[in-house]
């Protein structure tokens, strides 16, 4: 249906985001606005029977974290697009969308600099043991003895499993500390001359710090198991700023007991948020984040600015520029 369609009908456009939690919609109220159309807040934090009375006179839905399976899809009687605040669409089931003639979009290319950063940010915490260290001096002790091994990065090997935007970024602030070797497994990917092309084997067995960076689908989803723990050397640190399904946390929380690995970061889980019960927060070589890597105030305004623009696309007639589900 077109904005012309709509307005012959007196239905306004109506744009419907199913989760709140961002400080203001200015720049998503103004944009839709401008195309005479209107922005509808309808947060149904993760009920799908929510997002499915929410949908149901939507042109364009936004969604950040809440699931958008094929019964949501059905209800939409006139939705044009999903659009997802963010990177990963694995909340939304784009098969039945296609079925529907629903485009699913999403935003790849916001807080790079800030997802890069959290890698980074990680890897060092946890190489450093800054957690551990920081526990011991508020709680009155003072030591400079080894509380547990710490190794320099110089002439170690880097490995990074996907190499889309935030990779690249992330290769980019490490290449300072002097890595000999850099690892890289992205079949998809031009890689540059200095970096070796990898399996995930290969960089699993032979890296010392491995940052994950590859999207979650049914080919991705634990592809850091029990096997692939196994191939990995005593130094090595596990970093995941990615999507939380890619590790079995279970085997992860095994390795990570027995020492065979260094260390982990992780800002991301499956499910979020995580049940802190599990024997891995018990654990002093793992820090953890709550999928804050995304953020700063300036990625935030882009990427609601960003989803915003893509709606406009839609009710314009226009293809989004990040169709995921093309027919």
């Amino acid at each position: 249906m077109s904005p012309l369609e709509n307005k012959k009908s007196k239905e306004p456009v109506r744009v419907i985001a199913l989760d709140d939690g961002y400080e203001s919609y200015e720049q998503e109220t103004a944009l839709l606005a401008e195309q005479g159309a209107q922005f509808h807040l309808r947060p149904c934090r993760g009920d799908v029977n929510q997002a499915t009375l929410a949908v149901s006179d939507a042109d364009v839905v936004l969604v950040r974290e809440s699931p958008i399976p094929a019964e949501v899809i059905a209800a939409m009687d006139r939705c044009r697009a999903i659009i997802r605040y963010g990177i990963g669409v694995d909340n939304i089931d784009q098969v039945a969308a296609r079925e529907r003639q629903i485009m699913v979009a999403n935003v790849p290319d916001y807080g790079i600099d800030e997802v890069s950063s959290q890698a980074v940010a990680l890897a060092l915490a946890v190489s450093r043991h800054i957690r551990l260290h920081d526990n011991e001096v508020r709680s009155g002790r003072w030591s400079t003895g080894v509380l547990q091994p710490m190794y320099r990065w110089r002439d170690r090997t880097l490995g990074l499993i996907g190499y889309g935007r935030i990779a690249r970024m992330t290769h980019e602030k490490l290449t300072a500390f002097g890595f000999s070797r850099v690892l890289v497994h992205d079949p998809q990917a031009d890689l540059p001359d200095h970096v070796e092309s990898a399996t995930i084997d290969e960089v699993c067995s032979q890296a010392d710090l491995i940052s994950l960076h590859a999207p979650l689908n049914d080919s991705t989803r634990h592809l850091i198991n029990a096997r692939r723990l196994a191939l990995m050397r005593p130094t090595s640190i596990l970093i995941n700023t990615a999507r939380g399904g890619l590790i079995d946390l279970d085997a992860l929380a095994e390795a990570l007991r027995e020492r065979r690995i260094h260390g982990a970061g992780l800002d991301v889980f499956e499910p979020e948020p995580p049940d802190v019960s599990h024997p891995l927060f018990a654990l002093d070589n793992v820090l953890v984040t709550n999928h804050i890597g995304w953020y700063s105030q300036e990625a935030m305004r882009d990427l609601q600015r960003k989803a915003a623009e893509e709606a406009v696309r839609v009710i314009r007639g226009e293809k989004p520029l990040h169709w995921l589900n093309r027919w």
